[in-house]
């Protein structure tokens, strides 16, 4: 199921100078307002729960997470050069599968780092706060992903649907509106965040653990399937 060459130029294609500079700038800015905020503040735990939760998880890993699912494969759609891969005596899901591995590998990493970090410098991950944060971060990851790995494979603007679906869906609506909340990675992300760290920690999610277990697994698997039955659907020409 997975392809080390497949895999390979699909680094190459992410960690190419105008993504990484995107992919490092989210991270950097999380580090400086977690220093400014210990600076000025000092150790606090609701303050760590505002940055880890209102910046980091809920805007910096989604926007990660478009960066890293449409670059693994929209561009490639996008000029062409999909049917180079699609000739080679390759699987679709093999294709689909290895890039989904790649984007969740390079989510995780720009991601899962810098916030416990800055969580350790917030309040050095009292109450588990950091850990929580950084174990939900993982899992969204994985789902935003295939997620945006499939709005890759369906849409030219994916980049723009993606962005729009971050900022919009999940840092605006799915922070303020109850009925978004329930259809929002983040808030299911989050109820494995409220599972770890302490009680008391103002760590909270408006979804249940169970259900928000259901609705990640099912969101990363409908994501990939489908993702692979679009990319079966095209032709050696490019065309669906």
């Amino acid at each position: 199921m997975y392809n080390h060459t497949v895999a390979r130029l699909t680094y190459r294609a992410l960690l190419g100078r105008r993504r990484v500079l995107i992919l490092i700038a989210l991270p950097a800015l999380l580090l400086a307002i977690a220093g400014a905020v210990r600076g000025f503040g000092g150790a606090d735990d609701s303050s760590t729960v505002e940055v880890l939760g209102g910046f980091a998880l809920a805007s910096m890993v989604p926007l990660i997470g478009v960066v890293a699912g449409t670059g693994a494969i929209a561009p490639e759609i996008d000029d062409g050069s999909i049917v180079y891969l699609l000739a080679k005596p390759l699987s679709r899901r093999t294709i689909i599968f290895t890039k989904l591995v790649v984007a969740v590998a390079v989510t995780v990493a720009f991601t899962t780092a810098p916030i416990l970090l800055a969580g350790l410098i917030l309040n050095g991950n009292s109450q588990q706060i950091a850990s929580a944060y950084t174990v939900a971060a993982a899992v969204a990851a994985v789902a935003y992903s295939a997620i945006f790995l499939l709005l890759g494979t369906v849409s030219r603007n994916a980049v723009v649907f993606g962005l729009i679906y971050a900022l919009v869906w999940e840092a605006l609506l799915g922070s303020t509106l109850p009925g978004v909340r329930v259809l929002s990675v983040q808030q299911w992300s989050l109820a494995l965040a409220e599972g770890i760290a302490a009680s008391g920690s103002d760590v909270t999610s408006d979804v249940a653990l169970p259900l928000a277990a259901v609705l990640l697994v099912s969101a990363t698997v409908l994501g990939t399937w489908y993702a692979g039955r679009r990319l079966a659907a095209l032709t050696v020409t490019g065309d669906a």
